[in-house]
């Protein structure tokens, strides 16, 4: 069924959105639109938009003497209540609700229908950014140990993994087959990371051993991983789960390695658990915010067990970067290999490549290990209508993990909180391709990179607001290896309220000190990009001038006492002094008085402190819904809506594209908008 036929709700006014804090309730009107469910008080100042994909519930509660109360909880920790005046509107909107936030099919979703404005780059644009045989390529695949394998080409060895594999060259295919074969969902032991020192990281799935089964070929594989490594006797296996939930695996014809039967590795439990308690614990975490004291708050918090998964997860990615730092070479699973694996191989790269560390390294990171290597990103992140049992926040709690790590080592990463926050909103929000479906193949199938928007390409257009101030890319060294080491210690751990509560008022009305840092480190760069290109103007009017001087003292000789007296006056008044020649001059080159001009005039020398600022000039109320924007052709601030499309400024040397407002978009001062 078309979305617009599901909208037929007119607009809903009178309604009220209730404030838990205050009793200072919002009164507006609501809009449901194709894509949003938007709120609007009568001023127009303050406006909320919910969108659908978003939505994970909605419960229609007890009719009250002022309405019907609606209470909507989203994906990415909105929770918000609207009183409807009227049931049957407040039943109609519940009904349409529940349809457009839970698609019966993939192709439903709303990146299928999105259309970028003029602003964005064209549809193909961040479909091409990573290739995973690049990445295999900067760790130095293959090589003498390790080869690509073309047997998964058409996934027929399975049907989760990417097409191509890197595996130990000395694995024939009988022992490749008969690997995938011993492992559940075929997914066999491949390299996904090879540290210089030759150490490397597989991961899989578990054996289908039971109780005494083995596999002749699967042990030969992990063999031939071990024998990559000549600095290494011995190499681990680390199974992620708790070691009780593997041994009742074994119950179902699964399980572990038995160490008799593999030479020469060393078997460690990690206790991270499954995907069910993992959900519980969301459960219990998103409903903090209905705590009013801080010991409920700080009990609720304990009782969801979150900070003690996060450590979980963050205690075994270091155990790996530490074996493989020592030169050890690990091969890591769960259950599936598709959820605790991917957590926990992502965070050891994190912790050992500086490079992962980057914007470009962090995205390709997540496209190797959870988009390639099989995340079910659409099971898990509930895109389409289901029972809700395959639903558990994996890549949440991953993005939590990658903050930890942030907020302890702020001068490591290039990208900052907003990122973070960025990349988990559009996870779920499905208006872009690039997380739909459960792995490669289902993608492929779907052709999302011909029919969708890739968010990769989104995000390049809007750089400067992900740039993290602190960076530090070459002189920031934990160790003399590089190797980031997490803080595992309970009080460093910590509740991560910019992601869990950012929506709740008063607790992030204030600018912080990273949006001020980035905003200094924003102007900063757009003022030495001016004056590089006021540099090179100068010297180019000069080289001008001396060559026209020369030219006039060899025609005019008897006017030597004219050029001493030039040589005296600075740079600045020998330009004026020789303006009317400057244009004649100009002819020479491709710079004109009026091009000079306008460079001068389209960077901002002064930017509006945004401290204080609490609404746009079109009247919008600045909060966590409307975020502050600067101009950097006029310096003042702006909300999302008076924002124009990036452009270059002609006063700008690097001439890339940078956030102005449509005024200035439409001045002549600033160079037609990058479209490519």
């Amino acid at each position: 069924m078309n979305t617009m036929e599901l909208i037929k709700i007119p607009k809903v006014e009178n309604v009220r959105m209730l404030d838990k804090y205050s009793n200072n309730h919002s009164l507006g009107t609501l809009y449901p639109t194709a894509t949003h469910l938007i709120f609007v008080d009568p001023n127009g100042k303050k406006q909320i938009w919910v969108l659908y994909m978003h939505i994970t519930s909605v419960d229609k509660q007890p009719l009250s003497t002022t309405g019907s109360p609606l209470q909507i909880k989203c994906k990415n920790f909105l929770t918000v209540t609207f009183v409807i005046p009227k049931e049957r509107e407040c039943h109609d909107i519940y009904l349409t609700l529940l349809k457009l936030s839970s698609p019966a099919r993939l192709e439903d979703l709303y990146c299928f229908s999105y259309q970028a404005s003029k602003d964005e780059l064209p549809q193909h644009a961040g479909w091409n950014f990573f290739d995973i045989q690049s990445e295999f390529q900067r760790l130095g695949v293959p090589n003498d140990e390790w080869s690509l394998s073309y047997l998964n080409t058409n996934y027929e060895l399975c049907d989760t993994y990417p097409k191509y594999l890197y595996v130990p060259s000395t694995s024939t295919n009988n022992v490749l087959s008969g690997s995938a074969k011993f492992r559940s969902k075929g997914r066999l032991p491949v390299l996904t990371y090879l540290h210089s020192n030759k150490a490397a990281i597989c991961r899989c799935s578990q054996p289908l051993s039971g109780f005494n089964a083995r596999c002749p070929e699967d042990e030969q594989m992990l063999y031939n991983i071990l024998c990559t490594n000549p600095n290494s006797k011995y190499m681990y296996v680390v199974d992620t789960r708790p070691r009780i939930n593997a041994m009742a695996n074994r119950a179902a014809g699964k399980g572990y390695e038995n160490e008799s039967f593999y030479e020469n590795i060393k078997f460690h439990f990690f206790g991270i658990e499954n995907i069910h308690v993992m959900r519980a614990s969301l459960n219990k975490l998103t409903e903090l915010h209905k705590m009013t004291t801080v010991s409920s708050f700080l009990n609720g918090l304990e009782s969801s067990g979150w900070l003690k998964h996060i450590r979980s997860m963050l205690e075994t990615g270091w155990f790996i970067a530490r074996a493989i730092s020592n030169g050890v070479s690990v091969v890591v699973h769960c259950s599936d290999g598709w959820d605790r694996t991917a957590q926990v191989c992502s965070l050891a790269a994190l912790m050992l490549d500086p490079f992962h560390r980057t914007i470009q390294g962090f995205q390709a990171l997540i496209e190797k290990d959870w988009l390639s290597f099989g995340h079910k990103f659409s099971n898990r992140c509930g895109h389409i209508s289901s029972d809700g049992k395959e639903i558990a926040p994996i890549f949440t709690q991953f993005i939590d993990a990658t903050y930890q790590l942030l907020n302890q080592h702020p001068y490591a990463f290039q990208f900052n909180e907003y990122f973070l926050l960025t990349l988990h909103d559009h996870i779920h929000s499905c208006q872009y391709g690039t997380f739909v479906g459960n792995c490669e193949k289902d993608r492929q199938t779907l052709r999302l990179s011909n029919r969708t928007y890739s968010l990769w390409g989104h995000m390049a257009n809007h750089m400067n607001e992900y740039i993290n101030p602190l960076y530090c890319c070459n002189g920031y060294k934990e160790e003399s290896n590089n190797v980031l080491w997490p803080k595992l210690a309970p009080q460093s751990i910590l509740f991560w309220k910019g992601l869990y509560c950012r929506f709740e008022n008063g607790i992030h009305c204030r600018e912080t000190y990273e949006d001020l840092l980035l905003t200094i480190h924003d102007h900063t760069i757009a003022l030495e990009d001016h004056v590089k290109l006021l540099y090179k103007r100068v010297n180019l009017i000069g080289k001008l001038l001396t060559s026209n001087d020369a030219q006039k003292k060899e025609r005019q000789t008897h006017y030597e006492h004219l050029d001493n007296k030039f040589s005296k006056e600075s740079l600045s008044e020998k330009i004026i002094g020789n303006s009317a020649n400057v244009q004649e001059l100009s002819n020479r080159t491709d710079i004109s008085i009026s091009q000079l001009e306008k460079e001068l005039k389209s960077v901002a020398l002064d930017w509006k402190s945004s401290r204080n600022i609490e609404e746009c000039v079109c009247s919008t109320t600045f909060d966590t819904f409307n975020k502050k924007y600067h101009c950097w052709s006029c310096g003042n601030i702006f909300c999302t809506r008076c924002m124009g499309r990036h452009g270059t400024l002609a006063g700008q040397l690097s001439q890339r594209a940078v956030p102005v407002c449509k005024s200035c978009s439409q001045n002549p001062s600033s160079s037609s908008p990058c479209n490519s």
